[in-house]
């Protein structure tokens, strides 16, 4: 159950950080292109695969740290972290045609949602 919370309290701040780093971006960078998104995606990858690969063997990074950092913050900063740590494992388990499956059903089922909400608004 504490594993609850700490995904929670992680989810919490990551959306709140990726909030706010959409606002700071856009005020410094300007709202023509989504930088803040494309920021905050690009920082939960690496942050996701930092931590895996520093925390490999190492015993004071414990399983409850991890689901807070990479469940919680990255899954609340962005969902492309995760997606992105999915699709490498499929590949890294020698599942490719299920990885490019990955990669493609997501993109297209998750622009064609917005595409379709965007459009319907404009009918």
């Amino acid at each position: 159950m504490l594993v609850y919370i700490y995904v929670f309290i992680g989810g919490g701040i990551g959306a709140v950080s990726r909030f706010g780093l959409g606002k700071f971006s856009a005020l410094f960078l300007g709202d023509n292109f989504p930088y803040g998104t494309l920021i905050s995606n690009f920082l939960s990858c690496l942050i996701v695969g930092v931590i895996l690969y520093y925390s490999m063997g190492l015993k004071w990074f414990s399983d409850e740290m991890k689901f807070f950092l990479i469940a919680g913050f990255c899954g609340g900063f962005s969902t492309f972290s995760t997606f992105s740590l999915e699709t490498v494992e499929l590949i890294k388990s020698g599942q490719n045609s299920l990885a490019i499956l990955n990669v493609l059903l997501s993109l297209c089922i998750c622009f064609g949602i917005i595409f379709i909400l965007i459009n319907k608004q404009r009918i």
